[in-house]
């Protein structure tokens, strides 16, 4: 079963997109910076893509 967030759709704030892109920089894996944000995979991703991020395909 899927982890449970309970901030769901909510906004980014400006530390954690500076977090999201400091640990993207750093080649960390989507699973990693998903669970240091405490928010899902697939909203890390969502969010990468926006900011025209690479985030590793590693797990």
């Amino acid at each position: 079963m899927a982890e449970k967030f309970e901030r769901h759709r909510q906004p980014w704030r400006a530390d954690e997109l500076q977090k999201l892109h400091t640990l993207a920089k750093k080649g960390m894996p989507l699973r990693a910076i998903a669970k240091a944000l405490t928010r899902s995979e697939e909203s890390v991703k969502d969010r990468a893509k926006l900011d025209g991020l690479n985030i590793a395909k590693l797990h």
